[in-house]
């Protein structure tokens, strides 16, 4: 089941980004559909950074507080996550690496996290691998 979900997302994502580009491309023209790509790359490149630093900040915060900064590891590994997807080119891959980098949207991605990890803990599994299915 792993394997065929990974399939899909080397396989499907790409292909339906492909298609997303060429019909812009065809409509709008090379130059816009170059310079919308480009342009969200160096906006989210923009944003990863400065939403990795503000985690990392609040990292050593809740740390230096004596508390165990739960959240904003989740936050930097959601971070980290969205300037991956925003290095591949695609409108699709560019909008969800967006909407993780900002606040308010990624806060619920967080709490899918948290549940998926809570609903493993309970379940007794406690490798990662399994955070995938």
């Amino acid at each position: 089941m792993l394997f065929f979900r990974l399939f899909l997302l080397f396989t499907l994502v790409p292909v339906i980004e492909l298609a997303i580009l060429i019909k812009l491309g065809a409509y709008y023209g090379v130059a816009p559909t170059l310079f919308l790509v480009v342009s969200t790359g160096v906006i989210g490149a923009f944003l990863a950074r400065r939403e990795g630093m503000n985690a990392w900040i609040r990292i050593q915060k809740e740390m230096l507080s004596g508390r165990f900064p739960g959240n904003d590891i989740i936050d930097g590994f959601l971070i980290l996550i969205a300037g991956v997807v925003l290095l591949t080119p695609g409108l699709l891959t560019d909008i969800l690496g967006l909407l993780i980098l900002f606040p308010v949207t990624r806060a619920f991605f967080r709490e899918m996290i948290k549940r998926k990890i809570k609903k493993m803990m309970q379940a007794g599994q406690s490798s990662l691998i399994f955070f995938i299915r």
